[in-house]
């Protein structure tokens, strides 16, 4: 006998799927946090003009010199994001809804992983996205004051803009020890788990004899600080992690002031993860300095590795 299908019900229906879909929300742990600082948002759009100004101590002498934080007109647009899945009411009457809970801890996992998918990929098209300053986010051409006061350039980039960044094994040095990240997470409104199950206050579902179970929130991300990160489409080898890095600790800010940046870590996609653990990770490399096997101690041609954890190998999936 079909089950008859009430208010109560639906209403239990609707918590089973909640309690799914929360708890596989709260067991995935996204990794962008590493990467990007949250920033929440109350409006349609949030202005970060500050982020052309890093602060720095000068001797008082006189009147207090006032530094503007609205040099920029850099702007992240909130959107909003969905995911519906509709239940057949025959489903529900002959009570095969169960089936359904897999693909609502699938839909928690994937809400919980969404920063990831928001902001990594930031990274990879970051030759082309341009940051605060009206320059790639990963540029040879970011305008700083030289000690004098005379407009220069920097650079956070090695081997240039990548032919298709969807699939080019770029990577990343990141400087996470900071309170700010070089990627800004926007949250303007959370992620909530919702149903249409009415059939009087929902056309869907008298129409397609659906109840809908749906997601949404309002989220976006940008550019904080190229400063904090450097993007490399070269390959990945002990010169050229040793220049990257150099690059890095030496970046000075406006009037010569050293900034005092130090990688933390690398991060890069499953292409090149085998090869990031053999540069840091391991005790012994080829002579070379080329990444290969598992080195083994006192083998011949091998020297010790000196950049062995220097910085901490991360990989996403989200990164070509």
């Amino acid at each position: 006998m079909p089950q008859i299908i009430t208010p109560q019900v639906l209403a239990a229906i609707f918590q089973g799927f909640s309690f799914v879909f929360n708890d596989a929300l709260k067991g995935v742990t996204p990794l962008y946090a590493d990467i990007a600082m949250d920033v929440p948002s109350s409006t349609t759009a949030e202005n970060y003009g500050w982020l052309g100004q890093m602060p720095r101590m000068r001797e008082w002498v006189g009147d207090r010199v006032v530094q503007s934080l609205n040099a920029y007109g850099y702007q992240i647009v909130n959107k909003t994001f969905e995911t519906t899945i509709g239940v057949k009411r025959e489903q529900i009457e002959d009570d095969q809804y169960g089936l359904f809970n897999p693909i609502f801890a699938e839909l928690g996992r994937s809400v919980a992983l969404f920063p990831d998918e928001l902001c990594f990929p930031l990274l990879s098209n970051g030759w082309t996205n341009l940051c605060y300053d009206g320059q790639p986010f990963f540029s040879s051409a970011h305008p700083v004051l030289d000690a004098n006061g005379n407009l220069t350039t920097a650079s956070n980039q090695s081997g240039g803009a990548p032919a298709t960044p969807a699939t080019t094994p770029a990577w990343f040095l990141i400087d996470k020890s900071r309170a700010l990240k070089p990627i800004i997470h926007q949250k303007r409104r959370p992620f909530e788990f919702v149903s249409k199950t009415s059939e009087q206050s929902s056309d869907l579902v008298y129409q397609r004899n659906e109840f809908l179970y749906s997601v949404d929130g309002r989220v976006n991300a940008g550019y904080a600080l190229w400063q904090l990160a450097y993007g490399s489409t070269a390959a990945l080898t002990r010169p050229n992690f040793r220049a990257a890095y150099e690059a890095m600790i030496t970046l000075r800010g406006d009037y010569g002031r050293p900034l005092g940046i130090v990688p933390t870590e690398i991060w890069v996609g499953p292409s090149s993860h085998m090869i990031a653990r053999d540069l840091f990770e391991t005790d012994f490399l080829p002579v070379d300095g080329a990444p290969g096997e598992a080195a083994l101690s006192g083998a011949v041609g091998m020297i010790a590795n000196a950049d062995k954890g220097l910085v901490k190998v991360r990989m996403t999936p989200w990164l070509p």
